[in-house]
């Protein structure tokens, strides 16, 4: 199984409800993608501030396999809610971090 986690800095003007929106976009994925086991999204509670770097929220999703989260990453609508992600971040691109793990 693959966790990939997404640590992400948004500006300070994007709402708690338009983060969620996104969330529930990308858990909605499950419906056309095999392979997509479970979708989490969590506020960074860590009190390391200077070590966090803003980065105060996360999601992950667990897939089956490599191929499954491989085909999430090829996806359109996982490309389309990444780029209004990315357009949300503080710094845009430079605003998220990603980080694959076997589990």
């Amino acid at each position: 199984m693959i966790r990939h986690m997404v640590f992400l800095r948004f500006r300070d003007d994007v709402t708690e409800r338009e983060k969620n929106a996104l969330y529930e976009r990308l858990e909605g994925l499950s419906s056309h993608l095999d392979g997509l086991v479970a979708f989490q999204s969590r506020r960074n509670l860590s009190v390391e501030l200077p070590l966090v770097r803003g980065f105060l929220d996360m999601f992950w999703i667990d897939f089956a396999d490599r191929a499954a989260r491989d085909a999430y990453l090829a996806d359109a609508e996982h490309q389309a809610i990444g780029a209004e992600i990315v357009a949300r971040l503080d710094g845009g691109a430079e605003g998220v971090f990603v980080c694959d793990l076997e589990i």
